[in-house]
C-alpha cells in the first residue's frame, strides 16, 4: 500500500480514536446521570426522540466508530494473517458501511 495512504489511514484511526474517548465519555456520563435520576427506558426515549442534538451526537459517534474499527481490523488482518491487497480494502469497505447503515439504523429508530 502507498505510504501516504497508510499514513493518512493512520491519522483517520488516531483522530477517530480521540473523539470516540470523548464521546464514550458523555454517553456514559448521560447513561448515569438517567439511571441514578430513576429515568425509566421510556422516559430516555422520551426525552431523546426527536432530539436533533443527540441525533447529530449519535450519528457522529457511528460515523466515527465506522472509521475506526475497519482500520484497526485491517491493520490486525493484515498483521497477524497475511491478508493484504484490493480484496481487503474492499472487506473493510463493506465493514465500514456495515456498521454506518447498522449503526445509523439504531439511531434513526431512537430519534422518530
Amino acid at each position: 500500500m502507498n505510504p501516504r495512504t497508510v499514513a493518512r489511514l493512520w491519522i483517520v484511526q488516531r483522530i477517530s480514536a480521540a473523539y470516540l474517548a470523548i464521546a464514550v465519555i458523555v454517553h456514559l456520563i448521560t447513561i448515569i446521570y438517567a439511571i441514578r435520576g430513576g429515568l425509566t427506558s421510556a422516559e430516555i426515549l422520551g426525552r431523546t426522540q426527536g432530539s436533533l442534538s443527540w441525533l447529530i451526537f449519535y450519528m457522529s459517534f457511528v460515523a466515527a466508530v465506522a472509521m475506526h474499527l475497519p482500520i484497526g481490523l485491517r491493520n490486525i488482518l493484515s498483521e497477524h494473517f497475511g491478508w493484504r491487497g484490493p480484496s481487503l480494502d474492499l472487506a473493510m469497505l463493506f465493514c465500514a458501511l456495515g456498521i454506518l447503515g447498522l449503526g445509523a439504523r439504531g439511531v434513526m429508530g431512537v430519534y422518530l
